[in-house]
């Protein structure tokens, strides 16, 4: 069983930059994809970036790409996402989530995910 705690959130001003970590406990990461997703007031909760902790494969949302970047630690069993260049619709409450086994094509699709941290928010000010 895999328990993820996300830190990293607050509030930076637009063009900004803030890191988030998710640490992951209870269970070898090997086999599973981990992933970030948002969701803003009054939103439906989406995909932001993905990262296979076996081969490192990464996707991105269009709207984060170029300026957000997904990595991970081993031997700390974290991944982080460092964002730049942040905009006032990056504000939303950002969740870290677990997948196993997850292919390619899957990725960016939340019904895959079966652990999620409790989430972080993200203000950005303009």
């Amino acid at each position: 069983q895999v328990q993820l705690v996300e830190s990293g959130g607050g509030l930076v001003q637009t063009g900004g930059s803030l890191t988030l970590s998710c640490a992951a406990t209870g269970s070898t990461l090997r086999d599973y994809t981990l992933g970030w997703f948002r969701q803003a007031p009054g939103e439906d909760r989406e995909f932001v970036t993905a990262i296979r902790w076996r081969d490192r494969y990464t996707s991105y949302a269009d709207s984060v790409k170029g300026r957000f970047t997904i990595s991970k630690d081993n031997a700390k069993n974290t991944v982080y996402l460092q964002m730049n260049s942040l905009k006032p619709e990056d504000t939303a409450v950002y969740y870290c989530a677990a997948a196993p086994r997850l292919i390619v094509s899957s990725l960016p699709y939340e019904r895959h995910y079966t652990h999620w941290g409790q989430g972080t928010q993200v203000t950005v000010s303009s």
